[in-house]
């Protein structure tokens, strides 16, 4: 039975991927530092701490830090000044999860400050009991990390969550995790996404029902 649905963020719960790309841009501007053509396809999901030496713009964990703080305040900044709301039928599946008493988290491999500032400019905070962002973890994505410690937060096992993810890291995350993952097409289109257990558009006709019989299938 479907016990519980684990949320990715950036491009699943909003479009934020202009911002993020937009400080990434900033930043190397501010600091002098190259950045490569196709960077942010390449880093789409991944943690700051393995972006930022792919980028070869430090490899001293104190560096990555500083350089990692600057970017994210930097998209904090672009997202308060531009505002941002939930990608098509987020709120509504949300609302329905909840009249139907089936607790959601937030893991994502963005950082807790980021995800605070937008539950909060978009009102969403409420729909999530278990938030686990990318610094509570060591490995982030594709290993399995947080969707596992957002399950054990949430006191379900691993097959009885539904993981709603875009990125290929988050899918092959979430299916290292034994979780059952529901993909979105809005970062890679939907011929990439073929390890996902179903695929939609987006979240505007997933409801309850389909993602329980994804965990339903799963058992199968």
């Amino acid at each position: 039975m479907l016990r519980a649905v684990i949320f990715d963020w950036d491009g699943v719960v909003v479009d934020s991927a202009a911002f993020h790309e937009r400080s990434w841009e900033i930043l190397a501007a501010q600091r002098g530092l190259p950045l490569p053509a196709g960077h942010f396809k390449r880093g789409f999901g991944k943690k700051n701490n393995v972006i930022i030496p792919d980028l070869g713009w430090a490899a001293e964990a104190a560096d990555i830090d500083t350089l990692a703080r600057e970017k994210e305040e930097i998209y904090r900044s672009l997202v308060r000044e531009h505002g941002i709301t939930p990608l098509p039928g987020v709120r509504r599946l949300l609302a329905a999860l909840q009249t139907a008493d089936i607790p959601c988290a937030i893991g994502s491999s963005t950082e807790r400050a980021n995800l605070d500032c937008l539950l909060d400019l978009m009102g969403l905070r409420d729909f999530f009991r278990v938030i686990v962002s990318g610094e509570e973890v060591v490995d982030g994505k594709p290993a399995p990390d947080i969707f596992r410690l957002a399950a054990g937060r949430l006191g379900c096992a691993p097959a009885d969550c539904v993981v709603i993810e875009d990125a290929l890291v988050g899918i092959e995350a979430a299916r290292s995790a034994g979780m059952p993952v529901l993909a979105v097409a809005t970062t890679e289109p939907a011929d990439a996404l073929g390890r996902a257990d179903h695929i939609a558009p987006d979240l505007t006709a997933v409801d309850p029902a389909l993602l329980a019989a994804l965990t339903d299938r799963q058992k199968s």
